[in-house]
């Protein structure tokens, strides 16, 4: 009998078996003592949200392999000013530097604006300490992003192409599945496949 978990990766852990510098998603399920567990994609070390862990291969393949387009929705806080066009851009696909073929369309809400001296507080400090240098008026706007690839650190990719730059960003649901927000960061849970 298969496993599936829903993990709210927290901020500063790699989608990863072993890693020599950081803590892995892995070993928040090191109490299962299960090797057949991996994780369902990859969310990079300053992505948080929702990871499906599963010792279910095909599953795990049925979710990651691109050739089934499975919609991933993000929560983004950006430093720049998303503006009209710029928006368009990302809904009609952009062209990632290092890459001849465009994005896939992808879907975009904008939430609001607000101001880097307002929010900073709120930061990760890490990201405190590498954004600290931008000016206290500099625009920062908050939305949300669905794209139905999986290329390597795409979102951050993507906004920069349009000249913002990824400051926070939480995966929120895969397809039908969606992160549980009463799990803490690190906290996980065991669910069945939809």
């Amino acid at each position: 009998m298969f496993h599936y978990y829903m993990f709210n990766k927290p901020f500063g852990c790699v989608t990863a078996r072993r890693d020599s510098l950081y803590p892995t998603v892995m070993d928040y399920f090191s109490e299962l003592n299960n090797d057949n567990l991996n994780p369902v994609g990859r969310l990079d070390r300053e992505t948080t949200g929702l990871l499906l862990i599963t010792d279910d291969g095909v599953f795990n393949q049925k979710l990651t392999h691109p050739s089934y387009h499975k919609e991933k929705t993000y929560h983004f806080t950006v430093l720049g000013d998303l503006t009209e066009d710029r928006c368009q851009q990302l809904e009609k696909g952009i062209l990632l530097k290092g890459s001849p073929v465009l994005t896939s369309p992808a879907k975009l809400k904008v939430f609001r604006q607000d101001i880097l001296s307002n929010i900073i507080d709120t930061l990760h400090p890490e990201v405190q300490s590498a954004v600290c240098n931008n000016l206290p008026t500099h625009p920062v706007t908050y939305g949300e992003i669905t794209i139905s690839e999986g290329r390597k650190r795409q979102i951050r990719r993507m906004m920069k192409a349009v000249h913002c730059c990824v400051i926070e960003l939480k995966r929120i649901s895969i397809e039908d599945i969606v992160l549980d927000e009463t799990l803490s960061p690190g906290e996980w849970e065991e669910i069945f496949p939809l």
